[in-house]
């Protein structure tokens, strides 16, 4: 009888065992499945846009659509450069959103290591105003901004662009670097300054490579903001300093709506940022918990 039993108890927990297996293998089924899902969701329009940039000018606006091509061309994309100059759009674009960055980055990374090394009432202040900036709705400050570039004599100029983005930015650009200089041990500061570095020789020598997960998470980021800014490029360029996303609107008129090249542009306009965050990924993945723990 105690021969039975001990198999029994043995048999119960090999169950409990299989069934504990069993719900662990269902649970990651269902998250793969939702993921697929979402996945498919987030992913499903920029296909569509793809295989649309991908089919005969035609086909594109037939109706009803089609998803796939009935053949692959790339007549859109040779087709969108004789509609609109959408290269100087482009380059437009380039200028302004790397000029931008590079400013905002720089300005917001030595403001954030100041506050974070110097704290002081002043500088706490200082921290709330530029969170309140940022919450400021863009849309509630656009024609104040009109007017002072107005103003300045700045219309339809590239530095407008650059200052407006700028001044966005670095708010935004402050509050993220914050985090990651907090999480950065102040002893690597005592021990530059030792060795004789100024403040800004240890902020350059050895806190700048240190923290180079967080400067490329902050650079993509406020890249993308200047990158995809419609609002203000609308506001304050006409001809010479037009960007991608307001060239890119000019497919669509009152008479006619260039589908197959207005696609082949909104997918070479993604390129780039796509391009920046591939070859930045790894400090991006490192960078977003980088700031997340302070030591």
């Amino acid at each position: 009888m105690a021969e039975v039993q001990v198999n029994k108890t043995k048999l119960s927990r090999y169950t409990s065992i299989n069934i504990n297996k069993m719900k662990k293998r269902l649970w990651l089924l269902f998250v793969i499945s939702l993921t697929c899902i979402l996945a498919m969701l987030f992913l499903g329009p920029y296909v569509y846009l793809l295989l649309t940039s991908l089919k005969p000018s035609a086909e594109a606006v037939s109706s009803p659509p089609t998803l796939w091509p009935s053949k692959f061309s790339f007549e859109n994309y040779r087709n969108m450069f004789d509609y609109l100059p959408v290269g100087k759009y482009f380059a437009n674009s380039l200028i302004t959103a790397i000029t931008s960055t590079f400013i905002s980055v720089l300005l917001g990374s030595m403001a954030a290591y100041g506050i974070s090394r110097f704290t002081s009432v002043t500088g706490k202040y200082f921290l709330l105003f530029t969170l309140v900036i940022r919450m400021v709705p863009m849309i509630s400050i656009a024609i104040p901004m009109y007017m002072i570039i107005k103003n300045m004599g700045l219309i339809d100029t590239h530095l407008a662009l650059v200052l407006v983005y700028t001044s966005v930015n670095v708010p935004f650009a402050i509050w993220l670097m914050i985090g990651f200089f907090d999480s950065i041990p102040k002893e690597f500061d005592e021990a530059a300054r030792i060795d004789g570095c100024s403040w800004l020789g240890s902020f350059i020598r050895v806190i700048i490579p240190v923290s180079l997960p967080g400067l490329a998470t902050t650079a993509i980021f406020t890249f993308m903001l200047a990158w995809n800014d419609f609002l203000f490029a609308l506001l304050i360029t006409s001809t010479n300093a037009k960007t991608a996303t307001v060239g890119i609107s000019e497919f669509l008129t009152a008479y006619n709506l260039d589908l197959g090249p207005m696609t082949a542009a909104a997918v070479s306009f993604s390129l780039p940022v796509m391009i920046f965050s591939l070859f930045l990924q790894r400090y991006i993945v490192s960078g977003m918990t980088l700031g997340a723990v302070k030591e």
